[in-house]
């Protein structure tokens, strides 16, 4: 079987497998773990948080039945370990999380599983490759991993948009990395996003609708974080390394623009409050709609920005580096004043 028929496979597989777990967890699973209306949600009646755990029964068990249909390379499973041993532990702890709600599991305790997560991709030898010190890559990634895996957590804050963005990235990753030799990036990263497009209409619908929650936001940001670690950028040009910084600009802009609003205000970063990009535009008059695809045609430019600079001169990669900071910082200054959504 050509390796693209099997990626093809991969894609629908976990469609299939995600879309056939969903209906079934609802019915054994809804009255356990759901999220209640208050604070800074929204919604007017419990929500099912199932998301993450379809979206890794389908991760998992795509991975399981493409390792009985092929054989994988050298060195591909040992890389899989890592990635699935990893986003097992996100998971957990994500569900603990869900089910302890309202209160949750400190943000400490958290903290320290996601670092844990992350030392499980540095014993497979999933690492930030640009330096070859241990002593600068290891707390790079462990940054890299741990920020962005708390960047698509804090993207849960309006109906598809954590899910939009993870399929954008993950189409990207896998657009960007098939003509590497980091094969198993393309399996998981198409399984992943094959996931994903099965999960988002159940979170748009108003009959059946079902949330990410933490289990599964925090999924999302793990495993596209470890992803962005594990293909080359740079057969082509040597800035191509800074590919993943694009690919993921939305999650990085909107931690980055909730965290300096935080601290402008005096309040305590890790601590949850009305200062996301997203509720700021929707007090705005924003529809949740128009923010979803305005985030998501976002990610869509990054991604393309990120294709051109794996081939791009340094000169040029510069100039999009510096013209897509600029117009962030314009951007979140602009929101920043208008105010949070208290102000409306």
């Amino acid at each position: 079987m050509g390796r693209f028929v099997l990626y093809l496979f991969t894609f629908c597989a976990s469609f299939a497998c995600t879309r056939a777990a969903l209906p079934l967890l609802a019915r054994t699973c809804a009255l356990r773990l759901v999220d209640k209306p208050g604070g800074l949600k929204t919604h007017a009646h419990d929500v099912p948080v199932l998301g993450g755990c379809g979206i890794f029964a389908g991760l998992c068990a795509t991975l399981i039945l493409i390792r009985i249909c092929t054989q994988f390379p050298t060195g591909t499973l040992h890389s899989l370990r890592g990635i699935i041993l990893g986003g097992a532990l996100i998971f957990v702890m994500g569900l603990c999380d869900d089910l302890r709600k309202p209160q949750g599991l400190s943000v400490w305790t958290k903290l320290l599983l996601q670092m844990a997560a992350t030392a499980c991709l540095i014993y497979y030898g999933i690492v930030i490759r640009v330096f070859p010190s241990p002593w600068l890559a290891y707390p790079l990634t462990f940054l890299w991993v741990v920020g962005l895996t708390n960047a698509f957590n804090l993207l849960d804050i309006v109906d598809g948009l954590c899910t939009s963005q993870a399929i954008v990235c993950t189409l990207g990753l896998a657009l960007i990395a098939l003509p590497s030799e980091f094969i198993y990036v393309n399996f998981a990263a198409l399984s992943l996003l094959g996931a994903c497009v099965a999960f988002l209409p159940f979170n748009f619908s108003r009959t059946h609708k079902l949330f990410l929650g933490d289990s599964g936001s925090n999924l999302l940001g793990f495993l596209i974080a470890a992803l962005c670690l594990g293909t080359g950028y740079s057969h082509l040009s040597n800035w191509g390394f800074l590919a993943p910084l694009l690919i993921v600009f939305v999650p990085i802009a909107d931690i980055s623009f909730v965290t300096l609003a935080r601290l402008m205000q005096g309040k305590n970063p890790l601590k949850g409050s009305n200062d996301h990009a997203a509720l700021r535009l929707r007090a705005r008059g924003w529809t949740d709609k128009r923010l979803v695809c305005t985030f998501a045609l976002g990610a869509l430019i990054g991604n393309l920005l990120a294709f051109i600079v794996t081939f791009c001169p340094p000169a040029c990669t510069a100039i999009i580096l510096l013209g897509v900071i600029l117009a962030a910082l314009v951007l979140g200054y602009r929101l920043f004043r208008t105010g949070g959504p208290h102000a409306r």
